[in-house]
């Protein structure tokens, strides 16, 4: 009896021995260098994995970087300029200096502005509403107030505001990641470089004549050309009845005070 508890006992440690050497064999077969470089960058980024970089979270731009030996005009928007500059002096190379963004909103169909004709009552997504509906206001291309855009983001910067129905942006959490412009099915959420003198938007995205337009929204954009009589740099240009301002702008505010609509916006540096 003892010799046969003795021998099951023999034969089951060779059977371990015997798998451990072949799973040794075997991990050193099939083992996957990484560089240790990639560790030490990922823990310079945030880990938010927001996507504002262009890559699939924050490991895979790690791994980016390493492989091209440094950001090459890349950069990770959470972490700022801190981040980007530590990442940057790993490799021997410095941060191009790159005007802020700066988020805006191209609505401005509030509450007020653009009263509610219906009710929706469904899925509580943008995404959903915008292949059912028109939107509570009626307008096929005002924001829709579901909030997609609160809950791509992942810094607590965008919220929906109670009384007009529009988000509204926190612009110290704001790290200009994009998720929530990649979100809004309208494409209303864009962000732009703010130069020294400001930053000026038509706030609206309605493509609808004039009159068309007003039935729904007292502020969309009617195409009446006076701000592109009154711009003196060639800055805006009305296309499909839809004013949109270019790179020449100045940022004079003249135009803002033109407009009969009040669809043009501005920020202030």
């Amino acid at each position: 009896m003892n010799q046969i508890v003795f021998l099951s006992i023999a034969v089951l440690v060779s059977i371990g021995i015997l798998a451990a050497v072949l799973l040794y064999f075997v991990a050193q077969k099939f083992k996957v260098y990484e560089d240790p470089m990639i560790a030490v960058v990922a823990e310079l980024l945030p880990g938010a994995n927001c996507g504002g970089c262009g890559f699939a979270g924050c490991r895979n731009f790690a791994e980016t970087i390493v492989k091209n030996n440094g950001l090459n005009g890349k950069a990770c928007p959470a972490g700022g300029t801190p981040v980007n500059e530590k990442i940057a002096q790993l490799f021997g190379g410095e941060v191009s200096a790159t005007a802020p963004k700066k988020l805006i909103l191209k609505c401005n169909g509030s509450c007020e502005n653009a009263p509610i004709k219906t009710h929706y009552n469904s899925i509580a997504s943008c995404a959903f509403a915008n292949m059912t509906t028109a939107g509570e206001s009626a307008c096929m291309y005002g924001c829709l107030g579901c909030g997609d855009c609160t809950k791509a983001c992942k810094f607590g910067a965008l919220k929906i505001n109670a009384e007009t129905g529009l988000p509204i942006v926190d612009a110290e959490k704001c790290v200009a990641c994009g998720a929530c412009v990649n979100t809004c099915p309208r494409k209303l959420l864009s962000l732009v470089s703010q130069t020294e003198q400001g930053i000026v938007w038509v706030a609206c995205a309605n493509k609808e004549r004039g009159v068309e337009a007003k039935k729904n929204c007292s502020a969309a954009c009617i195409g009446c050309m006076k701000c592109v009589k009154t711009c003196e740099n060639a800055a805006i240009k009305v296309t499909d009845n839809l004013a949109l301002i270019n790179e020449n702008c100045i940022a004079c505010h003249k135009c803002e005070e033109a407009c009969p609509a009040k669809a043009i916006h501005s920020l202030i540096s």
